[in-house]
C-alpha cells in the first residue's frame, strides 16, 4: 500500500502507510429507514469569476455526484447548508440548483426533496415578520413549481426579527397551511449557523423545543417530519417521543447517528445527514445490513466512520463543507479541490491530513493510490514536497 508523509501537530511530518479500503456490499433495498444525503456542489474553478461574490457551479459534475448518491439507494437533499446555502451559495444559483436536480430525480427514479428559506432577505431587526412570510412563500412556490417537495429551512431574516415564540408559531403556521405537500421542517442549531442562536424564540434548546413542537401540531398533516441539528443525541430522542403522531424524526447529529437511526424499543431515527455525502457507500451498505435484521454489521460498518464524522464536524461547525468536499476529492469524485465561496481554505492542513488518516481508517479511500497522489498535490500547494 502507498506511503505518504503527512505534518504533524508538533511540526515534523510522519511516514503513513494507507491500508486496502474496505469492500462495501451491495445493499439490500428497500432499506428500513429513510435516508437523505444532504449533498455538495462542485464549483467550476475555470469560471472567470470573482469566488467570495459569486458562486460558479460545475453542473455537469455537481448532477454526476447526485446520480452517485441515489445509485447507493440513498435520497437527496438539495440546496441545504451542505450545498454552501448561505455560505458562499446564493437563491438565484440554488433554484436553477433545485430545477435541474428535481428533474434529473424525476427522469432517473430519484428521492429529492429541496430547501426552501429566505436567504434572498438580508436579516435585520428592521423587518416585519410578514416580510419574512413573503420570503417563504416565495421560496416555497418556485420549488414547488420545479415540482420539488419542501425542507422548510431555519430563517436567519426570523431569526433577527422575532419578538416572541409567537412570532415563529405566526410564521411556521401561515407557511406549513400552505403547501402543497407535507414539508420537513429543518432546525438548524446555532453551532451550525451562529445567526440562528435563539431559534423558536428561546437560547434554550429544551424551551425551544416546546415552540417548534407546538407548530408541527397546529400542523401536524402538513409536516412529514422534523430534522434537527443540534449534536445533542438526548434532545433528539426526548423530541422524537413527542412528536406528533405521522410525524417522523430524522437526525441531523453528525456525531451520533448510528445510535440514533438504529433507534430503541420507543422507536428510531430516520436520517437527513451531511455526512452522508462523505461516508455514502458505508451508509447504504449499514443502511441495508439493518434492513436485513444485521443490527451487528449495521454497527460495524458504521462505528468507524464515527471518529471521521467527529472531525470533519468539529467546532467551528459551520465549516464541515471543506471536510466533506475534500472527502470528494480524495476519492475522484471531482478532479480538484475548490470549493464555492473559497471555501477550501476554511481548514488548516493539519485538519485536512488528520482527515485523510480517518477517512484512511474507515477504510472510505476507495483508491488509495489515487488518493495519496491527490493528498500530495495538496500538501504540494502548501510546500510541503512529498
Amino acid at each position: 500500500m502507498p506511503t505518504i508523509h503527512l505534518p504533524t501537530r508538533d511540526g515534523r511530518t510522519e511516514a503513513f502507510t494507507t491500508r486496502a479500503p474496505r469492500v462495501f456490499p451491495k445493499a439490500d433495498r428497500p432499506f428500513n429507514r429513510i435516508a437523505y444525503s444532504a449533498v455538495h456542489v462542485v464549483a467550476d474553478p475555470f469560471a472567470d469569476h470573482d469566488p467570495w461574490l459569486t458562486p460558479a457551479i460545475d453542473w455537469e459534475t455537481t448532477l454526476k455526484f447526485r446520480r452517485y448518491v441515489w445509485s447507493l439507494g440513498l435520497g437527496v437533499a438539495e440546496s441545504m447548508d451542505t450545498a454552501q446555502r448561505g455560505m458562499g451559495l446564493d437563491w438565484p444559483t440554488s433554484l436553477e440548483l433545485i430545477r435541474r436536480s428535481t428533474a434529473l430525480a424525476k427522469a432517473e427514479g430519484g428521492l429529492i426533496r429541496s430547501g426552501a428559506g429566505t436567504d434572498h432577505l438580508a436579516p435585520s431587526p428592521d423587518l416585519t415578520i410578514d416580510d419574512v412570510i413573503r420570503a417563504y412563500e416565495e421560496q416555497c412556490e418556485a420549488v414547488e413549481a420545479a415540482g420539488g417537495q419542501i425542507i422548510l429551512m431555519a430563517s436567519r431574516a426570523l431569526a433577527a426579527c422575532a419578538k416572541s415564540p409567537d412570532d415563529y408559531l405566526k410564521v411556521y403556521d401561515r407557511i406549513l397551511r400552505q403547501v402543497k405537500e407535507p414539508a420537513l421542517i429543518h432546525w438548524l442549531g446555532e453551532m451550525f449557523d451562529p445567526a440562528l442562536d435563539g431559534y423558536w424564540g428561546h437560547k434554550d434548546h429544551w424551551q425551544a423545543m416546546e415552540t417548534c413542537l407546538a407548530a408541527m401540531a397546529a400542523n401536524a398533516g402538513k409536516v412529514d417530519g422534523i430534522k434537527i441539528s443540534l449534536l445533542d443525541k438526548d434532545k433528539e430522542i426526548v423530541m422524537r417521543r413527542r412528536l406528533p403522531s405521522g410525524v417522523r424524526m430524522y437526525t441531523g447529529d453528525d456525531f451520533s447517528y448510528a445510535e440514533l437511526i438504529a433507534g430503541d424499543a420507543q422507536g428510531h431515527s430516520d436520517a437527513l445527514l451531511g455526512i452522508f455525502d462523505a461516508i455514502a457507500p458505508a451508509a447504504s451498505a449499514a443502511l441495508g445490513a439493518l434492513a436485513r435484521g444485521d443490527s451487528n454489521m449495521f454497527h460495524d460498518i458504521l462505528a468507524p466512520t464515527v471518529p471521521l464524522s467527529r472531525h470533519i464536524f468539529r467546532a467551528p461547525t459551520r465549516f464541515y463543507k471543506t471536510g466533506v468536499v475534500f472527502m470528494a476529492y480524495l476519492n475522484g469524485l471531482q478532479e480538484h479541490f475548490v470549493m464555492v465561496g473559497g471555501q477550501q481554505s476554511a481548514r488548516s492542513l493539519l485538519h485536512l491530513s488528520d482527515l485523510f488518516r480517518l477517512a484512511d481508517a474507515a477504510g472510505l479511500l476507495k483508491d488509495p493510490d489515487d488518493a495519496v497522489a491527490r493528498m500530495r498535490r495538496v500538501l504540494a500547494v502548501h510546500g510541503l514536497a512529498n
